[in-house]
């Protein structure tokens, strides 16, 4: 039967008012409310003109109920600034990634997680007499210890994260990309069904992209047992990212001596930040003055450093994805049958993966699994 959750939640993926699909498709917005609380259903011909405008096959609004994430379960970064539509297809992506993880459990042994629960005040506070006061203010000292118990607890020493995407697999975290062109849009992340999801817009620079993983690996963290929202929330996050990926040790055994916007360029590639995450560290760790940081916080704007990075690195992706691709391929699945059997468009799975869909399962095969058949593709196991 027609599933109102799914034409629910095609429609709010897309960003669409039901004002404006009413429009669309050529009926009225009742029925378009109609069609989302169940009591009506569309005409074939409705349903597939539902179907070209929203880009989701017919096959996909006949399916079981999806699992939608809201807003007060989801960390988002910029909530204030974003706009219900926005929200809502940030969202609506998290949805299908759930969708297509589920089909990807089922056939792949994915890592289990690791992620200590580190909100607890008193965990976090146990690390403090390593810990130097003097530098470090008390409000930034319980992220900074939450982000030196992690390192240790995964045993990454001081040494600098050369991977994030691949760190966060290898450790349980479902790490998919959200395609979605709007600086509104940083990521987000979340727990469902006992996994943690993190979702990451890949518009973004690279260097923008390892620091939003990072903090939302801290509010997945420290903020299981919390609403993921909120100014402190935020500050909490981004105090464990800077922590997290720029180790006090090693910044302050590797820091520049003379603090410039030329040094700052040059010392960025050790840790794989921004000039401006390094920037903000340098002088939370009590490297640089007032005067100086503010100075360079006002460079860096001028010289356009907050939206096109200088010297910047290249984009991070997943690893896993890559080779369930692989797997896939090697057992003659190919991008058809794969959006076949969740009733998603290859594109829409695409911009989920990092680009991996259509770069590694290019074409389509002449093996039966290709038009939504079984495969000995989940017979294999995928660890990171």
């Amino acid at each position: 039967m027609f599933n109102p959750q799914r034409f629910a939640l095609a429609r709010r993926r897309r960003g669409m008012k039901k004002r404006e699909l009413a429009t669309h498709i050529g009926v009225t917005e009742r029925s378009v409310s109609g069609y989302e609380s169940g009591t009506q259903e569309p005409e074939p011909g409705t349903l597939a003109k539902i179907a070209k405008t929203l880009r989701f096959p017919e096959a996909f609004f006949f399916g079981d109920d999806p699992e939608v994430p809201t807003p007060d379960v989801a960390s988002f970064r910029s909530l204030s600034k974003m706009t219900a539509g926005l929200r809502d297809s940030a969202l609506g992506a998290g949805a299908i990634a759930l969708l297509l993880n589920d089909w990807i459990e089922q056939r792949f042994d994915l890592p289990e997680p690791d992620l200590p629960d580190l909100g607890s005040e008193r965990a976090a506070l146990t690390n403090f007499e390593a810990l130097d006061k003097l530098a470090l203010s008390r409000s930034a000292q319980a992220p900074e210890a939450a982000a030196e118990m992690l390192r240790a607890h995964w045993g990454l020493g001081e040494q600098p994260v050369k991977n994030m995407i691949a760190l966060l697999e290898s450790k349980g975290v479902r790490v998919y990309s959200l395609a979605i062109d709007a600086k509104e849009v940083d990521a987000f992340s979340m727990w469902s069904g006992g996994r943690p999801f993190m979702f990451l817009n890949t518009f973004k620079s690279a260097e923008r992209c390892r620091f939003d993983a990072a903090h939302e690996l801290g509010h997945l963290v420290m903020h299981q047992h919390a609403h993921p929202q909120g100014p402190d929330l935020e500050r909490e996050a981004n105090a464990f990212a800077s922590a997290f990926l720029m180790p006090r040790a090693s910044v302050l055994a590797m820091a520049p001596r003379s603090i410039t916007i030329k040094s700052l360029i040059k010392y960025k590639k050790l840790w794989s930040v921004s000039v401006a995450a390094l920037n903000y560290r340098l002088h939370s760790l009590g490297l640089s003055t007032e005067w100086t940081y503010r100075t360079l916080c006002i460079q860096i704007a001028q010289e356009g450093y907050r939206t096109e990075e200088p010297e910047s690195i290249a984009h991070e992706r997943s690893v896993i994805l890559e080779k369930i691709f692989a797997a896939l391929r090697a057992d003659g699945v190919g991008k058809a049958g794969v959006a076949g059997e969740l009733a998603i468009s290859p594109e829409e799975i695409n911009e989920l993966t990092f680009g991996l869909m259509l770069n590694v399962l290019k074409g389509q095969s002449a093996n039966p699994s290709d038009s939504g058949g079984k495969s000995g593709a989940h017979l294999r196991l995928v660890k990171g």
